[in-house]
């Protein structure tokens, strides 16, 4: 993941990466040139002036400069990665993207992203502080090699020390990011279940303390836990560092040649040192955290492949047949505790027919229009369409016959019709609002809804005005009319399905209404994952005019 952001962004982070360099080397320069002078005379001291004044110009216009980039830097990888996970969602197999959940979509989005964009914040902050730290050491290798290599050692135990303790802060940090997917599930809960946890005291306290308390605690406890880790191994290392200038100061430079000049440039530079070490020390957690949470950006997005190519047009061919020949799909049925094999089912649609599909609860009356619209690719079989078999490579392109108006629907706050918008396309949606009665709640302006404030029936009245409006050639309606009044049931069966059925549209209702089966040409029935044909009921007698 990390790879793939830099090399979206190779020429802004190299740039960066220089502005950072130079930073860091006018810094070591110019605590170099303070060392000198503190131990120069004055006649020496008047050369130095100008060095002093070109050095802390490029290190206030470098720290500028770096500052600047790595922001925006960080600001393109955030966008770089959400376009990457959106990306991937929509070219994921659908049953991936119900198997991953939306909750760690979600937390890939915000959370992980967030976390890999603030790397480069931090990026420059590491690479400079890098510099400072090593060109202070090199300096020191100057004044004198033999406590140069002192401080490597000393430096080589520390890191040692470091590592290990990175080592088992990183376990904490991943520990956190699995959980916060998790997290991020109970959330939605909060509103999706608003309902159902105000009406239920018992259910609402073991949500609240067990649940989601006890998830976010979690989170806490671990990231808490990793961070402290690292923290305290800082402040060891920071220790160390200051035990060696008490060394060097008070022990290692007694009788050596220079002495006043060795240990003012040492004591000058480990002072100066610290603060660049403890930062380096400091973010490189942050670095791991990042590195984590792209490790799960990484593990979310690979769970979510895709074999099929993408459609070529949103125009679909016209629709002359559609068969589907001994599909089979097995997936795992909460009822029976077992996996369901639906099929083999055998079936053929042609224009202009209304067909009716019923049967109990759990036969398997949605996930057979799921295969018949794409959704699922079939397990055996094959779906044929106009003489010619779909395969991975047709499967979007023969997606666009349908619209679909499921019982787990979704409606977009925008039409979404690209080119085809415009005031045409918002009167035609206001007529079928207001032949809805939602004339009054509801208008489409410039391809958008006014508001979406509204109840379940009437927001399903929305997706039928959405569905008829994209004009495909098949519609599939999961039990529409379940949550509608009477008088809109009407409006749908006698009056919707004749107009669309006049339009040579073909049609698929899954419905329960047994007293509108009659409208039906023909009335499939599903049980037990098997598809029948049953004869469609009589019309209903008229009644008598007196």
């Amino acid at each position: 993941m990390l790879r793939f952001l830099i090399d979206q962004s190779k020429a802004l982070l190299i740039a960066a990466a220089l502005a950072s360099v130079s930073y860091g080397v006018c810094s070591v320069l110019l605590i170099a040139l303070i060392s000198e002078a503190l131990t120069t005379d004055s006649a020496g001291r008047g050369g130095m002036a100008w060095m002093f004044g070109l050095l802390a110009l490029g290190l206030m216009l470098s720290h500028m400069a770096a500052a600047v980039l790595f922001e925006r830097l960080s600001q393109h990888a955030h966008a770089e990665l959400r376009r990457y996970v959106s990306a991937r969602v929509m070219a994921a197999d659908y049953r991936n993207l119900e198997a991953t959940g939306s909750a760690k979509v979600q937390s890939a989005l915000s959370e992980h992203s967030a976390n890999v964009a603030a790397f480069f914040v931090t990026f420059p902050a590491i690479l400079s502080n890098l510099v400072v730290v090593l060109g202070c050491l090199l300096y020191m290798l100057l004044l004198s090699w033999h406590i140069f290599l002192f401080a490597v050692a000393l430096i080589g135990l520390g890191s040692l020390g470091y590592h290990l303790a990175n080592l088992r802060a990183i376990r904490h940090l991943n520990r956190a990011a699995e959980e916060q997917d998790r997290l991020f599930g109970y959330f939605r809960s909060l509103n999706d279940g608003a309902k159902e946890l105000r009406l239920h005291y018992g259910k609402r306290k073991v949500f609240t303390e067990q649940i989601l308390g006890g998830s976010i605690e979690s989170v806490r406890s671990e990231r808490a836990l990793g961070m402290s880790i690292f923290v305290v191994s800082a402040s060891w290392a920071n220790f160390l560092i200051y035990a060696f200038i008490g060394l060097v100061l008070f022990v290692l430079i007694r009788g050596v040649p220079d002495e006043a000049r060795i240990m003012t440039g040492f004591a000058l530079v480990f002072v100066y040192m610290v603060t660049p070490l403890e930062v380096l020390l400091l973010n490189i957690p942050r670095a791991n955290l990042a590195k984590a949470s792209a490790r799960r950006i990484d593990d979310i997005t690979t769970g979510m492949s895709g074999r099929e190519a993408a459609a070529a047009s949103a125009q679909s061919e016209p629709l002359r047949q559609l068969a589907l020949e001994a599909v089979v799909h097995r997936y795992y049925h909460e009822q029976s505790d077992d996996f369901f094999a639906l099929g083999p089912v055998s079936i053929a649609f042609k224009p202009g027919e209304v067909v009716f599909l019923v049967g109990g609860n759990g036969s398997g009356k949605t996930t057979l229009a799921k295969l018949l619209v794409g959704l699922y690719p079939p397990e055996q079989g094959r779906i044929v369409l106009n003489g010619q078999g779909v395969d991975d490579g047709g499967r979007d392109q023969y997606r666009q016959l349908f619209s679909t108006v499921f019982s787990d629907f979704h409606l977009f706050d925008k039409l979404l019709h690209g080119e085809g918008g415009g005031a045409e396309l918002d009167e035609r949606g206001n007529r079928l609002i207001a032949r809805l009665h939602l004339q009054h709640k509801v208008q489409v302006r410039d391809g958008a809804f006014t508001t979406q404030a509204l109840s379940q029936g009437q927001r399903k009245r929305l997706a039928l005005v959405v569905a008829c409006l994209e004009n495909r050639p098949f519609l599939v309606f999961d039990e529409w009319a379940a949550d509608q009044d009477p008088l809109f049931k009407n409006v749908f069966y006698l009056e919707v399905l004749a107009e669309l059925k006049a339009q040579g549209k073909t049609i698929l209702v899954i419905s329960h209404d047994d007293r509108y089966f009659h409208l039906a040409d023909r009335l499939l029935r599903m049980e037990n994952g098997q598809l029948s044909e049953d004869t469609v009921p009589a019309r209903p007698a008229q009644p008598q005019a007196a």
